[in-house]
């Protein structure tokens, strides 16, 4: 692979950087910095990967932490590997004991939408596997961070501004009494530049650290997490925490154009940015900015989330196959849909058989696609008292409805919005790509690879360009910059256009491509306070 491949500017606003010996690109400098230091101190992607990623939970709170999950693509030695560590339902819920407690559907906020985390074991896991430097030195950073405190960042410092408004309102009850102690200690969410620190933070970091992550599911910090669940209503138990282990599963790809692009196989949602592009092979395209062009993408992505909202689950509750879903025949039954109106879509019935997104490559090959998350922003509310551990809120995806796919049963993992993604081609890596963003993010992860590959936009021009969201129904959000006929041609076509002029639910992106000859290509997003830190 060689760059001219992906050189066209667009109309970047910045232009992509170039490295040869390392490469971290995620959406906050000092994290960034601290993985590039890792490299520079012998480490690998791998070491760079969990170096940056302990950093995030304290330099953004906002939008990952320790209790939530995550997921990572890990190109090493000429293959590609897949770590799959986000967490189960606790064995003591259900959908009768929810619904005992007045809820018809899954709340986001609380102790009922809390699943097992999963990202300190995804990080010992790593380490523990492809890791070259001790686990140890890889959160030390990150410990620094939290004792010392750091500067806050502008944009991170107005999502956290947004949070506090929304949980001063929301978060009432004596369980969520700790957020308010360790992010918000003044009252208020901290301002740009203001520095914030939280040594329960650097307590439970270094308990991490010097156990392999063994405290956070067998030791001191299990017995807390129980404590504070027994006392204020929850379901999750150290017994929960103590059966947790992350698996490596195998990544599934489709070929787009002489591309492989490749995801976490279910729960997690990249499925459906895979039967996205299966669909959309199939059409031609000759210019980015035309309405066929974002049409038949937003009616691909359309149908293929129908498919996934119907079928992705927990894999071992999933009553239909994967490859099945990706065929070429049923790429083409579902491509034969779109036509030149908005539809409506329903499942296929295919023949049986808040989140941080992170890129790390080293100078000897290695490279890592790496994600983790709370869900939304900051998770459940829940915040373990003495320890600054945030628990995520990822159950609210359950249903409560016993004919779902995707129905709340214990020990039960549920559709997963946290999307790492991969591009290879005729068996060599060309790199890891992701956008996070909730549901937004299998969208992000379509738009920029046709970016890229379709058009030959360079990485950095493909984060800048403009971005659609497909909300529901017919109901289509776009850019503030993007071109106003393309808008009204996608009205003319029965889609219910928005214009949205916060960019922040457009996702975040970070790349990295590396070339035949070693060099690195990086690009980072510019809605966040991203950075690419190059060796």
């Amino acid at each position: 692979m060689n760059f001219d491949a992906f050189n066209n500017p667009y109309a970047s606003r910045r232009m992509t950087l170039y490295g040869s010996r390392g490469m971290v690109c995620t959406s906050q400098a000092l994290a960034a910095q601290a993985g590039l230091d890792i490299l520079k101190r012998g480490g690998n992607a791998v070491d760079a990967a969990i170096a940056t990623a302990a950093c995030m939970t304290v330099v953004e709170p906002t939008s990952n932490g320790i209790g939530g999950d995550a997921f990572a693509l890990i190109w090493m030695d000429g293959k590609l590997h897949g770590l799959n560590a986000s967490g189960a339902a606790p064995a003591g819920i259900s959908v009768e004991a929810v619904k005992a407690l007045g809820h018809e559907k899954m709340p986001g906020l609380g102790w009922l939408p809390v699943t097992v985390p999963g990202i300190p074991a995804a990080w010992a896991e790593m380490s523990g596997r492809f890791g070259r430097l001790p686990f140890n030195d890889l959160l030390e950073p990150a410990i620094r961070y939290a004792e010392e405190g750091y500067p806050v960042a502008a944009d991170l410092s107005d999502g956290w501004a947004r949070a506090h408004r929304r949980y001063s309102v929301v978060l009432q009850g004596e369980e969520f009494q700790e957020w308010f102690r360790i992010f918000a200690p003044e009252g208020r969410a901290p301002r740009p530049g203001e520095l914030w620190r939280s040594p329960d933070h650097a307590r439970t970091l270094t308990a991490i650290a010097e156990t392999g992550a063994r405290a956070f599911y067998e030791g001191e910090l299990a017995d807390r997490i129980d404590e504070a669940s027994r006392q204020t209503g929850g379901f999750i138990r150290k017994e929960d925490l103590a059966g947790f282990k992350p698996e490596w599963v195998d990544p599934i790809s489709v070929n787009y154009r002489g591309y492989d692009v490749w995801e976490i196989p279910p729960n997690g949602q990249g499925l459906v940015a895979l039967i996205a592009l299966n669909i959309l092979k199939g059409f031609d395209f000759s210019e980015r900015d035309a309405v066929s062009t974002v049409h038949r993408q937003i009616e691909a992505l359309k149908l293929a989330f129908s498919d996934g909202l119907e079928y992705i689950t927990d894999p071992a509750k999933m009553n239909i196959r994967v490859e099945d879903l990706l065929s070429d025949a049923y790429a083409d039954e579902r491509r034969r849909l779109i036509g030149k109106k908005a539809l409506l879509p329903s499942p296929g019935q295919p023949p049986r058989g808040g989140t941080i997104y992170l890129a790390a490559a080293d100078g000897k090959g290695g490279m890592v696609s790496f994600i983790q998350s709370n869900y939304a922003g900051f998770g459940s509310g829940i915040v373990i008292p003495g320890t600054g551990i945030a628990l995520q809120n990822r159950g609210a995806d359950f249903s409560l409805d016993p004919g779902k796919a995707n129905c709340l049963e214990p020990g039960k993992k549920t559709y997963h919005t946290i999307i790492p993604g991969f591009i290879t081609k005729d068996g060599a890596a060309v790199g890891p790509f992701g956008v996070m963003g909730g549901y937004m993010q299998p969208q992000g992860h379509v738009q920029v690879v046709s970016s890229m590959i379709d058009f030959g936009l360079s990485p950095q021009a493909a984060l800048d360009a403009p971005r659609w969201q497909w909300m529901s129904g017919h109901k289509v959000k776009l850019e503030h910059v993007f071109p106003d006929s393309i808008a009204q041609s996608l009205r003319r076509m029965g889609h219910d256009v928005e214009w949205a002029v916060d960019h922040g639910s457009f996702g975040r992106g970070q790349i990295i491509l590396r070339n035949e000859d070693g060099v690195l290509a990086g690009a980072t997003e510019p809605r966040a306070d991203g950075v690419v830190a190059a060796w």
